[in-house]
């Protein structure tokens, strides 16, 4: 392969890895108001994972997370900043990152088959809500006082169990018509 084509091979992924954090933000932007507000990001972090592969989809969200912390107004309710990723919810924003790398290292591990995506896909939304609810109660506990862990999933768990399963199904069902489009543009 010579250096042009390596080239613009990766100046392609550097842009769709930007495309996708854009769409994640864009997602972020559809939103329910509520304590933890209902939005499409999760649909965006599962869209990025299944659409680019684990390896530039982690990349994408890396993308879309420090777009936020230098202020850009990418989070729900049109925020940025390290202000939102500090407060009682940003554990769930962060907690995407772990969502995606834990697509990747299972992709990495058992490959890129359908079963394998779903199945990732589910364990990462779980390490998502582990460490945005233990943030959660970490955060509520120090301004607000004390919370049990069943009132914290009760409020920032339980009401997206539903949605996010949808989302997740979604986002393997664009993930797969994206895929087999660009594989037939690029063959």
């Amino acid at each position: 392969m010579d250096t042009k084509t390596l080239s613009r091979g990766r100046t392609r992924a550097l842009a769709e890895c930007a495309l996708m954090a854009a769409v994640i933000a864009l997602c972020a932007w559809i939103s329910i108001p509520a304590a933890v507000p209902f939005t499409l990001q999760t649909f965006g972090i599962f869209a990025a994972v299944a659409i680019l592969g684990g390896k530039r989809g982690s990349a994408a969200v890396a993308v879309y997370l420090l777009m936020g912390m230098v202020g850009l107004p990418v989070f729900a309710g049109f925020k940025g900043g390290i202000g939102v990723l500090l407060g009682a919810t940003g554990g769930y924003i962060l907690g995407f990152l772990g969502s995606a790398l834990t697509v990747w290292g299972m992709e990495r591990l058992l490959g890129r088959r359908g079963w394998v995506l779903a199945l990732s896909m589910v364990l990462g939304l779980v390490v998502c809500y582990a460490f945005g609810t233990a943030w959660f109660l970490a955060v509520y506990t120090r301004t607000s006082g004390p919370m049990s862990l069943s009132a914290a999933l009760g409020l920032c768990v339980l009401p997206f169990v539903l949605p996010d399963a949808i989302k997740i199904a979604l986002a393997l069902l664009v993930g797969r018509r994206v895929g087999q489009a660009l594989e037939r543009r690029a063959g």
